[in-house]
């Protein structure tokens, strides 16, 4: 049978201080890595988890969280290959996941603590987009006279504006929304904190409708990527002694594209890691991929 190639890793002299930091500290540790692209961030994340699989109990992980699910396939590979180079056997005592599948995974061991049912739906974001679009539809039907006071007065404009209208609206709507659950507001919160403003905001109206009538339809479907998160960091938040298995069984937090992650994601990983875990942030500020439709702030 044809061996297996062995990864090799010579760290670079800022990536072994990295290593070192973390390696030869006392105790717990909290540590952020500014990483430009091609300076080798998967693969000293990869290696680190190698070294720290050997540290953790035999009920403990290493738990590296990622964006997508291809950079969990490459993690998993890297991962696996550098624990296989130590004469480990690869696969356990680390987990590789997105944010979303670890908000999925912690919901689930709790989901009558944050009001669902054993078999819940998680609506994934084309259907989530299409029920967003026909609310947004139906509250242009009736509301287009509020919209139109933005407008310039002149016609060319204001034809060419309409044609867009829906998209425009739709992106309003979506920030909102996005920025609300981030902030754990639902729409009854801010429908409140409306009232008590006593002045017309027209698109706080807008993105108040929308979000009122999208949270409607949703719960007939399931619940969408956004409310797993904030119903994950509810369900720990409301349990203490669950947060305290997860704390225990993850004593080590490596976090990809940081530069990603929401307030309330950020909110979960520093939670879990609690004051007796580790948590490695790394990413490029200057890369916020989808920093135009999350909440997440390069700043």
């Amino acid at each position: 049978m044809e061996a297996i190639p062995q990864p090799t890793f010579t760290p670079r002299p800022s990536q072994q201080l990295i290593l070192d930091t973390l390696l030869n500290a006392a105790g717990p540790a909290r540590l952020g890595v500014s990483a430009v692209p091609g300076s080798g961030k998967t693969h000293i994340l990869s290696y680190l988890a190698s070294e720290l699989v050997q540290r953790v109990e035999d009920d403990q992980e290493v738990l590296i969280v990622t964006l997508v699910n291809a950079a969990v396939d490459n993690f998993r590979r890297r991962v696996d290959g550098f624990v296989r180079a130590q004469g480990l056997l690869p696969g356990f005592n680390y987990r590789v996941c997105t944010l979303h599948s670890l908000a999925n995974e912690i919901v689930k061991q709790r989901p009558s603590l944050v009001g669902l049912s054993q078999d819940f739906i998680i609506v994934d974001d084309r259907t989530a987009q299409y029920i967003l679009q026909e609310v947004v539809d139906s509250w242009l039907a009736g509301n287009l006279d509020i919209i139109e006071d933005y407008l310039l007065p002149t016609v060319q404009i204001q034809a060419l504006m309409r044609q867009s209208l829906p998209d425009l609206v739709k992106s309003v709507a979506q920030h909102f929304i996005k920025r609300a659950k981030d902030l754990r507001l639902a729409p009854y919160q801010l429908e409140d904190a409306y009232r008590r403003k006593r002045e017309s905001l027209p698109l706080a109206q807008l993105g108040l409708d929308i979000y009122r009538d999208y949270q409607n339809r949703l719960a007939r479907t399931g619940v969408d990527f956004d409310d797993l998160i904030r119903l994950a960091f509810q369900a720990i938040e409301l349990d203490p002694d669950f947060l305290a298995r997860l704390r225990h069984k993850w004593p080590y937090i490596l976090e990809d594209e940081a530069q990603d992650s929401s307030l309330l994601q950020e909110q979960i990983l520093d939670s879990l890691t609690g004051p007796a875990g580790t948590w490695v942030r790394v990413g490029d500020p200057n890369q916020a991929i989808y920093e135009t439709f999350t909440t997440a702030d390069p700043e």
